[in-house]
């Protein structure tokens, strides 16, 4: 590709190659604290929809080791938000170290609290939120769950704020850095944050999980302990290598419900959340 940079976000490395130079000058500076792989894991590329399409309204389309073929081109504007799709997507169909969970994580004393959840259930803002109170923001997109030890690894990328999320972390997190605000994207409006220095720092420490939490957005205060059959069905629906790990996935996540405990909450706004979840961590 003609422009090209290349970051590591906790044990994953990546390659990211475009046709165009400022997608890949936003990635460098957003991702400016963040250390250079070795040897990257996965190649991304970010390339024109048709040749003319680099100059003629620009649309991106997402590549690299794996693609989606019949995915939808997005705006050379989108760029940053065509890498960050393109990243994960590496990840998701192509991760084979760590049974993967879509879900966020933060991390105190060395022990993770791990939360699950539809599109909208208010994970990102959460771990957003809880960070700001001195929680270290592990990720917002996947839980790297280690089969060998248990343990869950960092991948501390840029945060995906979307709508309403965006003021709620301007609010709790004001000297933040941010990336351009994406608006009307597929999604809604888009503002992506860099982590702060201490979740940076501090990505190549892995954690052991102690709390599973499956929160739920604008309904009524509510938490119930949740089995761990219901637990183990929920994650195998939220994990994107599972089936690909065959009996070292079973494991793992067995493991994980077997030991960790687990609770659904409901919650109207973020300030009953996360008293919430100091609840919940407090019986630990």
């Amino acid at each position: 590709m003609r422009y090209s940079t290349a970051v590591r976000i906790g044990p994953i490395g990546f390659r990211i190659g475009s046709a165009w130079r400022a997608p890949i000058d936003l990635l460098d500076d957003l991702y400016r604290d963040y250390p250079a792989p070795d040897v990257p894991d996965f190649t991304v590329r970010l390339d024109a929809a048709r040749p003319w399409r680099r100059w003629l309204r620009p649309a991106v389309t997402i590549g690299g080791d794996y693609t989606l073929p019949d995915a939808a081109p997005l705006p050379l504007a989108f760029g940053l938000l065509a890498a960050e799709m393109a990243m994960n997507l590496q990840l998701a169909l192509g991760g084979r170290r760590y049974l993967l969970l879509h879900a966020s994580v933060v991390e105190r004393d060395g022990l993770a609290l791990v939360m699950s959840g539809e599109s909208g259930a208010g994970k990102s803002t959460l771990a957003t939120l809880l960070a700001a109170r001195g929680w270290r923001f592990m990720g917002d997109e996947f839980a790297l769950i280690d089969p060998a030890t248990g343990l869950v690894h960092a991948f501390p990328r840029l945060i995906s704020l979307k709508n309403q999320a965006i003021a709620a972390a301007h609010t709790a997190w004001p000297t933040a850095r941010f990336g351009p605000l994406l608006a009307a994207t597929p999604k809604g409006d888009i503002r992506h944050m860099v982590p702060d220095a201490a979740a940076i720092s501090a990505m190549d420490l892995p954690a052991r999980p102690a709390l599973l939490l499956f929160p739920r957005f604008g309904a009524a205060t509510a938490t119930r302990p949740m089995p761990a059959s219901e637990a183990f069905v929920r994650l195998t629906q939220a994990s994107t290598n599972y089936v690909g790990l065959g009996e070292a996935g079973f494991s793992a996540l067995t493991r994980l419900v077997g030991t960790v405990s687990a609770h659904a909450i409901d919650y109207p706004d973020g300030a009953a959340a996360i008293d919430q979840v100091e609840a919940l961590w407090r019986r630990l």
